[in-house]
């Protein structure tokens, strides 16, 4: 018989790593579905009905009232305001990482945010010292960001020969870089900067930090706020993507009631006895009422908006954006081998040695701590798989290039991703098997 004391006592670390391993769950997961989504467009792409389905991506759809149209193309919907999704479950996971999680202690943060800066630097140097001052080199934002997906996905495929010590290391890794990733399309790859709309959208933030300190928690008005920010944002010139990482770091990650404090009013609901008492007692109405709200604000926003988002990004978003972005026409395929060289290399070989020096100097100058089970070539295998970096390279190479090298770059993309994820798999393999240990 199950009891309340059938199982091992909770502890406070229960609450804090949880939320971490459901969404590493999800994420492995994901990486899944991601993968097959994109084999299914690469498959369309190339088949007698390719001319049909890349055409459906750009049939436009929008919203007409009265005399005013917004209308965009299905793609750009997906890219521009679905992701902005994907952008905010992101951020939910950074911010309840920063404020509950392992990097709340500064030295413990050190070394995945060194590694992300390592990441994001080394390879854009690759990158434009092969390219150097042509064409292709505004594309250098394509070369920064590791997919979280993906790397989860690769790690799931050990199982727990994977020390959970890298598990975060990447996770944290591959979040910080795909912030930084976003935070370089605002700046770099924006339109001219209209100034109404940009105040349009900081009194929108301002409200909603507002209406959160007066103690609004209805959260369909804060989505409702989001969107206009994000119209606003998106009519400034300025990514309307960052809308979900300006709205994710601002979510709360402390909840409303205390779990004292729901104990307490669970005990006044449950202190009633056997019987009809909620259809007209006021008071034990007003007692079951406090009951749905305090089970309900026990878990911080960030909690309960991840939870609820989360699949959602996972299972719907993120195979959507594959599908329309990762479907490329091999014979259409205008290789520009600079380019290619320069976008494999900056994957496979400078994501990883940017990761690994810049860990390596965050620990030997005392900056970071880094975990007694995270062995250094735990550390330098695990960094191979950062060459994968699917999702967001595809999202700014669509910003970066011309339509006409497209099609390269994206198998460019795809290509240095398959090969860093074998390479990775392979050196965690060998590392992490029995013979290897001893």
């Amino acid at each position: 018989m199950n009891g309340p004391q059938s199982g091992l006592p909770r502890e406070p670390v229960n609450r804090l790593t949880r939320p971490f391993l459901r969404f590493l769950r999800i994420e492995a997961m994901a990486g899944i579905i991601l993968l097959g989504s994109t084999l299914l467009a690469l498959v369309l792409a190339n088949s007698p009905s390719s001319d049909s389905f890349l055409a459906f991506w750009d049939l436009p759809a929008g919203i007409y009232v009265g005399g005013v149209e917004v209308s965009r193309s299905i793609k750009h919907w997906i890219n521009d305001g679905l992701m902005t999704f994907f952008f905010f479950v992101i951020s939910l996971e950074l911010k309840r990482e920063i404020v509950l999680g392992e990097l709340r202690h500064p030295r413990m943060a050190a070394v995945p945010i060194a590694a992300a800066v390592g990441g994001m630097i080394v390879p854009v140097g690759v990158f434009l010292l092969i390219v150097g001052t042509g064409s292709g080199a505004r594309g250098w934002g394509t070369v920064m960001s590791t997919d979280t997906a993906f790397v989860i996905g690769c790690l799931a495929v050990l199982g727990s020969r994977v020390p959970i010590s890298l598990r975060l290391f990447l996770l944290s890794l591959a979040i910080f870089d795909d912030v930084g990733a976003i935070l370089v399309v605002a700046v770099f790859y924006g339109e001219g900067l209209n100034l109404m709309p940009l105040v349009a959208t900081a009194l929108g933030l301002v409200l909603v930090t507002v209406i959160a300190r007066v103690g609004v928690r209805v959260i369909p008005i804060y989505f409702a706020l989001g969107g206009g920010i994000w119209f606003a944002l998106d009519a400034s010139g300025i990514h309307a993507t960052l809308t979900g990482v300006l709205l994710g770091l601002m979510t709360p990650a402390r909840s409303w009631v205390s779990d004292r404090r729901l104990h307490a009013i669970l005990d006044r609901v449950t202190a009633y006895p056997p019987g009809d008492h909620w259809t007209g007692d006021m008071a034990a109405r007003g007692d079951l009422y406090q009951a749905g709200v305090a089970t309900r604000e026990v878990l911080s926003p960030v909690e309960r908006l991840e939870m609820a988002l989360h699949p959602w990004v996972a299972f719907v978003i993120l195979p959507l954006f594959a599908l329309a972005n990762a479907g490329v026409p091999f014979a259409r395929a205008d290789f520009d081998p600079v380019l290619t060289t320069a976008i494999v290399a900056a994957f496979v070989i400078g994501k990883p040695s940017g990761v690994f020096l810049f860990s390596l100097l965050a620990v030997k100058s005392g900056l970071g701590v880094r975990p007694q089970s995270l062995s250094w070539s735990l550390l330098a295998a695990g960094g191979l798989l950062t060459g994968v970096g699917f999702t967001m390279a595809l999202f700014m190479a669509d910003l970066s290039f011309e339509a006409h090298i497209l099609d390269s770059v994206k198998l460019s993309i795809l290509g240095a991703s398959v090969i860093s994820a074998l390479m990775g798999l392979i050196a965690l393999a060998w590392i992490t098997s029995s013979g290897s240990r001893r």
